[in-house]
């Protein structure tokens, strides 16, 4: 069984950091919110669709699935009463030159083998496509905290 962990600190009232391995992430903890940093809900949305990046790499190979880029687009719906994330809906587009079936193939392996991504779906809708797409380059943030 694969085991995870993860700390956080509340830094000052502005906010707070989580920690796993070597890595670190700002988070939004503030009662008034800030735009520098991901609040949980939005840390929830950036987990379903890092799942589903890490499975196309996973995946790809397997399959022999060609591509040159992936952009997803993931999108959460919160109700108030009780407060949950009622539907998170997704948009994944690849840079491919891979027919439909494939990339339908593709679609399906990140929907079924997902840790995060099956986990959300068990109690929210989830929902989302695949298409095909021309990507520019994404050039790495010099700092990712």
């Amino acid at each position: 069984m694969l085991t995870y962990d993860v700390t956080l600190d509340r830094i000052d009232a502005d906010g707070s950091q989580a920690h796993c391995k070597e890595a670190r992430i700002k988070v939004d903890s503030a009662l008034e919110g800030r735009a520098d940093a991901f609040n949980p809900a939005e840390l929830l949305l950036a987990a379903v669709g890092a799942c589903m990046l890490k499975n196309i790499e996973r995946v790809a190979p397997i399959l022999k699935f060609r591509y040159s880029r992936v952009h997803i687009e993931v999108h959460g719906e919160r109700q108030d009463t009780p407060p949950r994330m009622q539907r998170i809906s997704y948009r994944i587009i690849v840079d491919t030159d891979e027919d439909a079936h494939r990339l339908a193939l593709l679609h399906h392996n990140v929907q079924q083998f997902g840790t995060v991504y099956n986990t959300v779906a068990g109690g929210t809708q989830l929902e989302g496509h695949i298409e095909r797409g021309s990507l520019t380059p994404v050039q790495p943030s010099a700092d990712p905290s």
